[in-house]
């Protein structure tokens, strides 16, 4: 158990959080929200004791073992699957103990080493690393290669797998996807799932959220407030609490009239393929969202292109690579107004390949690029936020583009990405990750492309932001080509879905949904990720038969589960009921002394009930997953 009580904790003169008290339970997995710079991270150095409340009580078991992902990662010449299995300290321990033990012949001490090793399942920790490292992304020839051999985007997933290894009570994970593909995501996802300790989780993924954790921590004003339920859960409530002020009311409904607009226009072009009906669940699924996001600090909109040539863009038996390897074969593309196309496929694959391609920043080894004469490509990728001028401000990279705009036409635009006051004057050079993100879309949007080009345009920006993004780009009137593992992102914004496997580009016939499935069964049929004791490509009927049994089995824990939620649906809005009438200042007046002693009973009758009923709700909800639910 972890546990908060009139804690207040600050970074340097500001304060972050004010008196919160709250508890945090074994077997829970927490979603940490906010806004950036609310104290996200900092709350994570709390726990981990390098910070100190500056009032209040914090209290965690003395014997909790935390793991957390590391973010340097030394340039050993170590076995890359050594360095994972670091992360099991006490695996490493035994192991030291059973060479000291070796070299002073000490044979009743190796025996009972050796029974501690067998106790902890030690020998097969080759077998559990190599999992790990396949599941996110590795192949197996790169379990034997040197750390530093390694880039640092895949040295930050050995940092993970090295975190996942740990035999830990508590997990802290800060941006765990950052650095994975849409397959390795996946893969995580359902390994949180089956994780036995409590998790914190900070994730600007929203389905990514949505599918790990059972509750949402979020910060704002100071103040932590814990949530049941996943991130989608949260939105709502959070939105049914705005709508009390007055003031976001009024703008909550002008964002949802533009967002319907949308939605029936989509409705009206839909065809019956899947992606387009996913998209428009999706769009409808925003009028809802965008109550929780009506404090958001992004408003910016693609404005008509000047022209729209027909076809933007065409590829015909194209290849391409690097030098004399090729990566993609036979490309045909025609790339035409309107084309809203996400690109799918494992790591390696070629997509950013395939961007660079249409980008021209690569031409082809054989066929032909053939792009129309006006043209005007807009192309993100992550080697562009450093290719921002460290030294120039987002004011002037813009006047460098629009000499003629005057400097207040330039504020207002930058301000909407949140570059205000002082900001919009300040060197690029100290900006986070996010914030040059920013700047590189900001940039982007401003010079009006008819064919947008973005390979994961949403790692670094916060779920404002990219929720900002995803409204933008479905007024967005040109051709859009996108390569994302935020799959919230993909299923609003992309009515194709193509696969790039194999060193080919083909037709994806499903939804994101469906995409999940394919990959997961990739994982079931590999031998090296797949569950020990059942053989791999095991006989798909067979499967189906036991998925029914199985899920007739497990229908009557989830009717419990949901009769729970409706409970503390129930007595969240008591609590919120009893929360506003002692906000009125009449009643602490002598003669209502009766009825506020009432109310004070009532509520702390309401807070047990709803902290019973969400401890049947946990226990429930690892019941049906140990079951093995989806």
């Amino acid at each position: 158990m972890l546990s908060f009580k009139d804690l207040s904790l600050r970074r340097g003169i500001r304060e972050l959080l004010h008196d919160v008290t709250v508890i945090f339970h074994a077997g829970q997995r927490v979603g940490i929200t906010g806004a950036n710079g609310v104290g996200k991270s900092s709350l994570f150095a709390l726990i981990r004791n390098e910070l100190q409340p500056d009032s209040g009580d914090f209290s965690l078991s003395p014997a909790t073992v935390i793991a957390h992902v590391a973010q340097e990662t030394p340039a050993t010449d170590k076995a890359a699957i050594e360095y994972v299995k670091d992360g099991d300290l006490e695996l490493r321990r035994i192991e030291q103990q059973i060479e000291k033990a070796e070299q002073q012949d000490d044979g009743q001490q190796m025996a009972h080493l050796l029974a501690d090793m067998e106790s902890i399942n030690g020998y097969s920790a080759n077998s559990v690393a190599a999992r790990l490292m396949h599941g996110l992304g590795f192949s197996a020839e790169q379990e034997q290669l040197p750390v530093s051999s390694f880039s640092g985007g895949w040295r930050m997933r050995l940092n993970l797998a090295q975190a996942l290894m740990c035999r830990s009570d508590l997990l802290l994970l800060d941006e765990p996807t950052n650095h994975l593909d849409l397959e390795a995501v996946i893969w995580l996802e359902d390994w949180l799932r089956s994780y036995p300790g409590m998790l914190m989780l900070i994730s600007h993924d929203r389905d990514f959220l949505d599918r790990v954790v059972t509750h949402i921590a979020h910060i704002e004003q100071q103040t932590l407030t814990l949530y049941t339920g996943n991130y989608s859960d949260f939105e709502v409530r959070r939105a049914q609490h705005l709508a009390h002020q007055q003031a976001q009311y009024e703008k909550q409904q002008r964002e949802i009239s533009h967002m319907q607009s949308f939605v029936d226009r989509f409705k009206a072009k839909a065809s019956k393929a899947r992606q387009a009906q996913s998209r428009v669940k999706a769009l409808e699924k925003m009028t809802l969202i965008s109550q929780a996001h009506v404090d958001s600090p992004f408003d910016f909109h693609f404005s008509t292109p000047d022209n729209l040539p027909n076809p933007l863009l065409r590829l015909e038996d194209a290849n391409a690579g690097y030098g004399n390897k090729t990566i993609l074969q036979n490309i045909n593309m025609n790339i035409v107004e309107g084309d809203r196309i996400g690109l799918l496929g494992h790591n390696g694959a070629g997509k950013s390949t395939l961007i660079k391609l249409l980008a021209g920043e690569i031409s082809p080894q054989s066929g032909a690029r053939s792009p129309a004469k006006g043209i005007n490509v807009g192309y993100f990728a992550q080697h562009q936020l450093e290719q921002l001028d460290k030294n120039a401000s987002p004011l002037l990279h813009l006047q460098r583009i629009d000499p003629k705009a005057t400097e207040q036409q330039l504020r207002s635009y930058l301000g909407g990405f949140a570059f205000q006051g002082d900001m919009a004057t300040a060197k690029v050079e100290p900006f986070s990750g996010g914030e040059k993100a920013r700047l590189v879309l900001a940039l982007l949007v401003y010079q009006r492309p008819n064919l947008l080009l973005l390979d994961e345009p949403t790692n670094h920006l916060d779920l404002e932001m990219r929720l900002a993004l995803t409204t933008a780009l479905q007024e967005f009137e040109g051709a859009l080509i996108v390569v994302s593992h935020d799959r919230h992102l993909l299923r609003t914004v992309a009515d194709t879905l193509l696969l790039v496997a194999d060193g080919s580009v083909t037709d994806f016939n499903g939804d994101l949904d469906d995409y999940r499935r394919w990959v997961r069964d990739q994982l079931k049929n590999d031998p090296v990720t797949s569950t020990p004791g059942q053989p791999a490509g095991a006989n798909k009927k067979q499967q189906r038969q036991d998925a029914a049994v199985k899920r007739q089995q497990l229908r009557p824990l989830q009717n419990k589960i949901q009769k729970l939620e409706k409970q503390m649906d129930t007595y969240n809005e008591e609590k919120q009921t009893l929360h506003d009438q002692l906000a009125d200042s009449e009643l602490y007046d002598e003669e209502n002394k009766d009825k506020l002693k009432a109310i004070l009973e009532k509520q702390t009758k309401v807070e047990q009930a709803l902290q019973q009923t969400e401890e049947q709700w946990l226990q429930a909800q690892e019941e049906l997953e140990t079951l093995g639910a989806e």
